[in-house]
């Protein structure tokens, strides 16, 4: 095989961090395949680095900056509070908010992105990250052990470069994700082989093939239990050559899921590590330029096995490695037979059995067949720093602290904010419900409003579907977790201007009490409820008006006289 310029990613704090003991995604995976890899001596064979950690700002290139938010703020003691009683962002137990779920999430996704330039910029004809490759994460909500969707981020910094992006997946499940993120376009072809039917994500068919300019550009191969490394090879090779031939990307990502190798704890196929590694192998003789991403995985000994022999399958040295592991930090792990293999077990292949097999194939290059030639676009430079920081003008925080104006503007800011964002989640949401009910048979309607709807999700560890907890109808929320923190100062203060006694008035979710008046100010609740945000009368028109703090202080000490005088009458 001719050499190739690899670029290695690989960040040592990224073994550091744990979904929790008991959980089966082991962040470890990766530090465990690195010393494997230090172990075989491919390090100097390759540039390794060790990638900058992505930004929030840089997250929210594809994902909400309400979710980004919440990732940089959540920890288990208060993930209940910022998930509103697990109804958004974290929805399950598959993705726990663990310690240091952003920093971890910030390596994955950064690892992706520098790999994605590195290729670009032509320093490099394979970059490998084994962080990223988490496929399941969704614009504004995690999924699927998926917090980040470093795939589509990294696809993201290519669009800047080239014009046609192809992202392949060989994970074990579907590679719902990213799909949905260019499910519209056609600048990026995605093409997911995986198990389907009672399996997560539920998604996946056959049919699914894109919408609007993306229609076609979206292709699914259902697999069933046990599929051979001779039955993929026969689906997989015939599928790639046309899609290179019709499509001709000018760059490719693979996302090696291991957990689709033989033995997966979650998975159900019968893949053989060289089974696996002939995909590597296959799109690496195409000579386009290839990212390498990790996955899923869930026998932590078998993707370590996995993932380093597709490291040298990168590099072009996989005839040359010895099977009999070398001494290595995790060396007991890989007994009785410390050998570098994944073996396939005595599982039937059902994708022979009923035929299914070629009928998707035959299906799928029929597709392919009727796809228009290769769409073009036109490409421009796009700046990539903003024009402040490029002129080399400070911030807008170096003159000074903020004016009474900024703070002003910003606490309407969020004011508006906060009380059109629920109708705005609402609107978007029954927007892919409906999206996705124009593209499916009947079943796969079913199953992704199921999804999407809000009611129901399903679990990779069980691949069951499960009901999202929903708060009460009064929305009050459970007394163990304590809501926001203001309860009893908030319930006080509305029974009071309800007229109400103390304690007759329970808190509403999503339902700000913030109203508007034109001739005092903007009150919020959390003013209301005794937090300073030290914010002077509102503006209107351009003219400063209502009465100062001291008035509302005052008109709260009336209404509380107010108070005691009718008691004492009664």
């Amino acid at each position: 095989m001719s050499k190739r310029r690899v670029a290695y990613y690989y960040d040592p704090d990224v073994g550091s961090y744990t979904y929790g003991v008991t959980h089966a995604m082991k962040p470890q995976r990766m530090r465990i395949t690195h010393e494997l890899v230090s172990a075989y001596d491919m390090l100097p064979k390759m540039h390794v680095l060790r990638a900058k950690r992505a930004t929030a700002e840089t997250m929210t290139r594809f994902h909400t900056d309400e979710y980004i938010d919440f990732l940089s703020k959540v920890t288990p003691e208060n993930s209940r509070r910022l998930t509103y009683q697990g109804t958004r962002f974290l929805v399950g137990d598959d993705n726990p908010p663990f310690e240091g779920v952003f920093e971890f999430s910030s390596i994955s996704a950064g690892g992706s992105i520098a790999a994605a330039k590195r290729l670009m910029e032509g320093q490099a004809d394979i970059a490998i990250n084994w962080a990223g490759g988490l496929h399941h994460a969704k614009k504004r909500e995690a999924s699927g052990f998926c917090y980040i969707n470093d795939i589509v981020l990294g696809i993201l910094e290519m669009l800047r470069y080239v014009p046609r992006v192809l992202y392949i997946d060989i994970d074990c499940h579907h590679g719902d994700g990213v799909e949905e993120a260019f499910y519209t376009t056609d600048r990026v072809m995605t093409c997911s082989f995986h198990k389907f039917g009672e399996f997560f994500p539920g998604t996946g068919q056959i049919e699914d093939r894109g919408r609007g300019p993306g229609r076609g550009y979206a292709l699914n191969i259902p697999l069933k239990d046990g599929i051979t490394d001779e039955s993929y090879k026969s689906i997989f090779e015939p599928i790639i050559d046309k899609i290179i031939d019709v499509y001709r990307p000018s760059a490719i990502v693979l996302q090696c899921g291991a957990d689709s190798l033989s033995g997966d704890k979650l998975g159900g196929l019968n893949l053989t590590m060289h089974g696996h590694a002939h995909c590597v192998q296959y799109v690496r003789s195409k000579n386009i330029p290839l990212m390498l991403l990790g996955g899923g995985g869930y026998t932590v000994k078998n993707v370590a096995r996995a993932w380093t022999y597709e490291t040298a399958c990168a590099l072009g040295i996989e005839k040359d490695i010895d099977p009999n592991l070398p001494w290595n930090e995790y060396f007991e792990w890989f007994g009785p037979r410390y050998r570098l293999e994944v073996l396939e077990s005595n599982l039937e292949d059902l994708n022979v059995r009923d035929g299914s097999l070629d009928r998707n194939r035959e299906k799928i290059l029929q597709f392919l067949s009727e796809l228009r030639p290769a769409p073009s676009v036109e490409m421009q430079d796009v700046p990539r720093e903003g024009l402040a920081e490029h002129l080399g003008l400070p911030g807008v925080r170096a003159h000074g602290p903020i004016d009474d104006m900024d703070e002003r503007l910003a606490q309407h800011a969020r004011f508006v904010y906060d009380l059109h964002g629920d109708s705005d989640e609402s609107h978007s949401e029954s927007e892919a419900e409906s999206d996705s009910s124009t593209r499916r048979g009947a079943r796969a309607r079913s199953s992704r409003k199921a999804g999407r709807s809000g009611k129901k999700r399903m679990s990779i560890m069980t691949s069951q579907y499960f009901d999202v907890p929903r708060l009460p109808p009064d929305g009050e929320p459970d007394e163990d977790e304590g809501g926001c923190g203001h309860e009893h100062e908030h319930e006080a203060w509305a029974s009071a201007r309800a007229g109400l006694p103390s304690g007759k008035r329970k808190r509403r979710f999503f339902q700000s009490i913030a109203e508007w008046d034109p001739v005092k100010r903007i009150v919020t609740e959390r003013e209301r409820a005794g937090v300073r945000v030290g914010v002077e009368p509102v503006l209107m028109n351009g003219r400063r008006r209502g009465r100062g703090r001291e008035k509302v202080s005052e008109e709260r000490d009336e209404m509380d006289v107010e108070a005691d005088v009718e008691e004492e009458d009664e």
